[in-house]
């Protein structure tokens, strides 16, 4: 049965097949549209550095064939087959998208999916339709990619362009258009026995009784190369006529139009205006150079059709989906959740969610929260489960996700913005005589996850030397192959006193090459 996936989930290809021998198929529709599917060989800077490994209608394979397009078969759109195990190293992902040939947007196309079949048997969908879009024009479907392991991700990511914009966003050049030729369906060879890449037998679907309504017709494209029409020049103001004056004296101005007494007859222009415009009383004039401020204004230039909302907020879109943790931006992080991995974020830090998340407080216990109430370390914590994405922030702070790998890491609670829940957590004291209740607190993470921590400013990284000093209010993290002790000269906060505070703690931080100390530029 093939497991099915939504938007920003992804899993190991090893979880769905032992196979490496695989047919990726795409369905794809829309009333009146026609689509280009693509697959894009990236490397690890997601770049097409090699553009040999830009798979479609007129490069249908790779040079070793470890990718090649089948085209529409077994009610798919289009179809590849896709040979993990001979991609060469320097290929370490495989973006499949759908682009429009022509007018139209992603928001018109009918239910369709990704689907990975391998050994005769579906093992992956991905389903989506067009309501998950709106004005785009190309769809970045699904990514197989390599991080230690192949794996598999719905991405599901709309992008504005077309396929030449697509194309330049992973870093390849979009050639001189030629005369078109008809496509070389590639010749799938006859078979007495289906090959292990080979889809299942499927039927073509009966079109619904209901049917799809017809889509509205897209807004003619201005044509590349032209002007834009001009728009219509202002019409005059209505003239008045004040009441009770049905005719115009001989030798008066036209009626609607203010000549005071004395004015020589016809229109009447006060001194350093333009003539036809009238400056009320009392109006500023004109500096040199400067247009009249009042009456007829210098005409605005009409906004070009390219400088749409949807075009200013591109690079302000949602970052593609990379693993669990995504760094949206420096001051954002994304946490793409399943319901069998919860993660823990300091309460309040949400900005956003999408999908079935549930957020809930995370208990300390009693012991955790006399700890955090002697040490200083103590967090308050909400649970996010669910399935979905959820964006996570602290007052405009910068954010970095470091990853454990078995590892261990110190931090300091008032660093940590969110963790997975399947990371060990405690607290752990630093011994300092003179110092509050013995020592400083600090917390140490442990086991296979991330963990997110913010800082004020951009942070540096110094490694750790036989004198290497810290101020106790700006360390972030240290490696846990570090030895942290406290000074013997320090100078403690003046609780005692309103707003009067000192150096609280100076750290040494004293380790074998290889180890780290992390700083943010502010002092609390």
């Amino acid at each position: 049965m093939a497991r099915e996936f939504q938007r920003g989930h992804k899993a190991k290809i090893s979880d769905l097949t032992a196979g490496t021998d695989l047919y990726v198929g795409v369905q794809i529709s829309g009333p009146g549209l026609t689509f280009d599917i693509s697959c894009f060989g990236l490397d690890a800077d997601e770049r097409l550095s090699d553009d040999r490994y830009f798979i479609f209608f007129n490069q249908p394979k790779s040079p070793e064939d470890s990718i090649q397009l089948l085209g529409a078969q077994s009610g798919d759109t289009e179809s590849f087959r896709v040979t993990l195990d001979q991609i060469p190293s320097q290929i370490q992902k495989l973006a499949f998208t759908a682009t429009i040939d022509g007018a139209g947007q992603m928001s018109q196309i009918a239910p369709g999916y990704l689907r990975i079949v391998a050994g005769g048997e579906e093992v992956a969908r991905y389903s989506f339709d067009g309501s998950e879009f709106s004005t785009e024009r190309a769809v970045m479907v699904g990514d197989l990619y390599l991080k230690d392991v192949w794996r598999f991700a719905a991405v599901g990511q709309g992008f504005d362009g077309g396929l030449d914009a697509l194309l330049k966003n992973f870093g390849g050049e979009v050639a001189e258009e030629e005369p078109e030729a008809a496509p070389q369906q590639p010749a799938v060879p006859a078979q007495s026995q289906a090959p292990a890449f080979a889809p299942p037998p499927q039927a073509a679907a009966p079109a619904p009784s209901f049917g799809a309504p017809p889509a509205p017709a897209p807004a003619a494209a201005p044509v590349a190369g032209t002007t834009p029409p001009a728009p219509a020049a202002p019409t005059s103001p209505q003239t008045f006529t004040p009441p009770g004056q049905t005719f115009t004296p001989p030798g008066a101005p036209p009626a609607g139009q203010f000549a005071p007494p004395g004015a020589p007859a016809g229109q009447f222009t006060p001194p350093g205006s333009v003539a036809g415009q009238f400056a009320p009383p009392g109006a500023p004039g004109a500096f040199p150079g400067q247009a009249q401020p009042f009456g007829g204004g210098t005409q605005l230039a009409p906004v070009p059709p390219e400088a749409n909302v949807r075009v200013v907020l591109t690079k302000y879109a949602e970052a593609p989906v990379g693993d669990r943790w995504t760094e949206q931006n420096t001051n954002l992080v994304r946490a793409t959740l399943t319901k069998d991995a919860p993660i823990l974020a300091k309460q309040g830090s949400m900005v956003a969610y999408q999908g079935d998340i549930d957020f809930a407080h995370k208990g300390s216990g009693l012991l955790g929260k006399l700890t955090g109430a002697l040490t200083g370390q103590g967090m308050s914590l909400m649970r996010c489960t669910g399935n979905g994405e959820v964006f996570l922030a602290d007052e405009a702070s910068r954010v970095f996700v470091i990853r454990l790998q078995g590892e261990q890491l110190y931090t300091s609670a008032q660093g940590v913005l969110a963790f997975d829940e399947s990371l060990e957590t405690e607290v752990r004291r630093i011994e300092g005589a003179g110092l509050p209740g013995g020592g400083f607190f600090s917390m140490l993470f442990s086991g296979t996850g991330a963990v997110v921590v913010k800082t004020r400013g951009v942070p540096v990284v110094l490694p750790v030397g036989a004198a290497t000093y810290v101020d106790g209010n700006a360390v972030i993290a240290w490696s846990a192959g570090a030895q942290a002790v406290t000074t013997t000269s320090l100078r403690l906060r003046r609780s005692g006193y309103a707003r009067q505070t000192t150096e609280a703690v100076n750290l040494q931080f004293r380790g074998a090459p290889g180890n780290f100390v992390v700083v943010q530029p502010f002092e609390v």
